[in-house]
């Protein structure tokens, strides 16, 4: 395959330059930018579409860098060290090379249900590296995937990828404009001899999560950073669980709340598992 280059910030360049910043046009590209070894390297191990490999021209090739280029169909984007550098946005200077990936589809039908499924809603959140540090948890606590409802931050922002460290090309993580979806879906699910309990988090829960039986297929949710959770998923909640705490906070943030409450899930289903 031809290799483009790019030297100057011409249209090319200033299309590439728009996945960093500008939803609206990714969402029209279905692409974002990826950028570090370990998300690029997860984005083409789980099969993703790979569009483009940037990387700077003139300079050598690592061997995991050359294998890369090699072992994918993408277009090869040879570019001017220093407009790379702008696209990597590190502070000490290019990476060796980015991808440009293309979106998966927003279909709830990606994510499996099964007898021990584990699921979480964020809803509204605006941080996108709240995005990404959920998505890294729900990842390594054994989660099934992870659904963004409402009007949301982008989890194919480039600081919810980064966030992620790559989890986002291993779990499932789908948009919905709302919770009537999501309920449609599950309640699709539960007509078909699956049901699958919602819980919410919340201070104020009617349980502590160590006392709740999470070791049941659940969605857990996960309500916006300042506000909590909508009026409408709590309408919507068969239980709401709580995480006990001490000391003068009175609360934890979205993704660290989401990380003990999957962290406890987890446990649960170790020592059922090890109980028999």
């Amino acid at each position: 395959m031809a290799t483009q280059r790019i030297t100057t910030r011409n249209a090319r360049f200033q299309q590439l330059r728009t996945l960093l910043d500008n939803r609206t046009k990714r969402g029209r590209a279905r692409e974002f930018l990826v950028q570090g070894v370990r998300p690029i390297s997860m984005a083409v191990e789980h099969g993703w579409t790979v569009r483009s490999l940037l990387y700077a021209a003139g300079r050598p090739l690592s061997r995991w860098a050359e294998e890369l280029l090699r072992g994918t169909s993408a277009e090869r984007v040879a570019m001017a060290p220093e407009l790379l550098a702008e696209l990597s946005e590190k502070s000490d200077g290019a990476a060796e090379v980015l991808a440009v990936v293309e979106m998966a589809p927003d279909s709830l039908s990606r994510i499996g249900l099964h007898d021990g499924f584990l699921g979480l809603v964020f809803d509204r959140p605006t941080q996108p590296g709240n995005i990404g540090s959920i998505v890294r948890s729900a990842d390594a606590f054994g989660a099934d995937g992870l659904v963004v409802t409402g009007h949301a931050a982008d989890p194919y922002d480039p600081k919810s990828v980064r966030a992620s460290t790559g989890s986002l090309f291993a779990l499932p993580v789908v948009r919905s404009p709302s919770h009537h979806e999501v309920m449609a879906w599950l309640e699709e699910e539960r007509g078909r001899g699956r049901p699958v309990a919602v819980v919410g988090t919340d201070e104020h829960g009617d349980a502590d999560a160590s006392e709740f039986d999470l070791t049941q297929p659940v969605l857990l949710l996960i309500g916006n950073e300042t506000a909590g959770l909508s009026a409408a998923w709590r309408e919507r909640c068969d239980h709401v669980v709580s995480i006990p705490m001490t000391g003068s906070a009175s609360s934890l943030n979205a993704s660290n709340a989401a990380s003990v409450v999957l962290y406890e899930a987890r446990r649960q289903r170790i020592a059922k598992l090890r109980t028999g």
